[in-house]
């Protein structure tokens, strides 16, 4: 052998040696699969939603059948990304029996704890792409929250209404249950025969068997798990396009007649493109809402098909209340719901503007002055719209103050920039979720003018602001 050929050899063997033990090193090995967090750590939904994994996707098949038990039988599959190597995740579940659990197509084990089911793989999941399916069946729970009230999925005359804010997702499918973690949604929902069950986004397809009806909708946009709702009952429909283009669907309670029906379909086109042209394109592929006979007390902008009771349904500004949300909590989203001012704040101050819009002699000045000159009012004044809790998640800071705020800011800025700042918001942040800061530093960069102070006593401050 030559003294090349050798040379050549003692390379190649210093280079082999090298690549063993360079195998053999810890930074080679693969990540150490670990269970993911058992939360993702809200203080205002204490052990709401799990860490490890992004959803991107829910696939449920449902059989609903109201006046049986169970009420409810069900395939949840769930398209998600690892965020880390993971041997075991959560899930968040209340109630409900699971009957059979697969990772990948793998049988999985799993077990139950308050809120969660915990699903331990058979293999340890590599950072990427997984499915999960969950196969359960029950008759779901709803809430009885003593700050927050009565919500989930609530039974009615005739079906079912699901309004799941701010953490009832969980009550009738396996969830990532907060709305940090946004996914598209696929239903597949299968009722008795004379029954209509509404699902968000778009019906793309309805079949008859036996003595069922299944009704497929596709939500193909981003959505947080409390805004999916299914509601089903014998609803009257109407369904069409706004003039601005906007698909439409409607379904109301029997409890509501044609007129009243006719009333509202025309009421949800007039405001969906009214706040388009207000606040940007619209951001969803269709518009609409329920009107359902639900024993509750409340509205729920659920994505693309807000939720009302009979007599909400009937007041303009409630309608552009949730209407308005399709952009201020549903296309942008909270990261964390300290930041909820962020939705109902805006929602409240798009109701001012459509009294205004309407000439019913009401004016968002005036109705800033009147809340400001409640000066003993302490649910306004002692709660912080930026940081309410749970205790004050729905009170009147967060809307009202909320929405004072943001006339404070409109007087500040000028009405332009004003409305820049909107629609830059609703632009910038599209199918995403952002943050009171990321709203800040927003209108600061907007209006170029330092804005810190007024938020800091409208937003973070206790007492009555009386200089911004």
């Amino acid at each position: 052998m030559s003294a090349r050929r050798i040379a050549a050899s003692v390379l190649l063997l210093a280079a082999l040696t090298a690549c063993s033990e360079a195998a053999r090193t810890p930074s080679a090995e693969a990540p150490r699969a670990v269970a993911g967090a058992a939360s993702i750590g809200d203080p205002v939904v204490p052990g709401g939603g799990n860490g490890g994994y992004d959803v991107q996707h829910y696939d449920l098949d449902l059989h609903v059948t109201p006046r049986a038990k169970p009420s409810l039988a069900a395939t949840a599959t769930i398209t998600a990304v690892a965020t880390q190597a993971l041997s075991r995740f959560g899930l968040d579940l209340t109630g409900l029996d699971v009957a059979k659990v697969t990772v990948d197509g793998a049988p999985a084990a799993s077990r139950r704890v308050p809120g969660k089911l915990v699903i331990t793989p058979a293999r340890p999941i590599a950072q990427g792409r997984f499915t999960v399916a969950v196969t359960y069946s029950g008759t779901p729970v709803e809430v009885n929250d003593r700050l927050l009230g009565r919500y989930g999925w609530i039974r009615t005359g005739d079906g079912t209404f699901v309004g799941a804010e701010p953490d009832g997702a969980h009550t009738w499918f396996p969830s990532n249950d907060h709305p940090q973690d946004k996914a598209t949604f696929g239903f597949r929902v299968t009722v008795p025969k004379g029954l209509t069950a509404v699902a968000n986004g778009r019906l793309t397809g309805t079949t008859a068997a036996g003595n069922t009806v299944t009704y497929t909708w596709r939500e193909r946009d981003p959505m947080a798990t409390y805004l999916a709702m299914v509601d089903v009952g014998r609803f009257r429909v109407r369904s069409g396009r706004t003039p601005g283009g906007v698909p439409v669907y409607v379904a109301a309670d029997p409890s509501v007649d044609a007129k009243g029906l006719d009333s509202f379909y025309d009421q949800t086109v007039k405001v969906t493109d009214a706040w388009a042209s207000l606040f940007g394109p619209y951001p969803f592929d269709s518009t609409g809402g329920v009107i359902d006979d639900a024993p509750v007390q409340f509205a729920l902008e659920t994505q693309t098909r807000p939720e009302y009771v009979p007599s909400m349904a009937a007041i303009p500004t409630v309608v552009a209340h949730e209407l308005s949300h399709q952009w201020f909590g549903d296309s942008v989203s909270v990261k964390r719901w300290n930041d909820i001012w962020l939705n109902e704040g805006f929602a409240t101050y798009a109701e001012w503007l459509w009294d205004e819009r309407e000439g019913s002699g009401e004016t968002v000045q005036r109705a800033f002055d009147d809340r400001y000159a409640q000066r003993r009012s302490a649910d306004l004044w002692n709660v912080p719209p930026a940081k309410p809790g749970r205790s004050a998640l729905f009170g009147r800071s967060v809307y009202e103050r909320g929405a004072m705020t943001l006339q404070a800011l409109r007087k500040k800025v000028g009405d332009q920039r004003f409305f820049t700042i909107l629609r830059t918001w609703t632009a910038e942040h599209r199918n995403g979720n952002a943050t009171t800061p990321e709203f800040i530093a927003l209108a600061q960069r907007v209006s170029g003018m330092d804005l810190r102070h007024l938020f800091q006593v409208w937003l973070y401050d206790r007492g009555r602001p009386v200089n911004w």
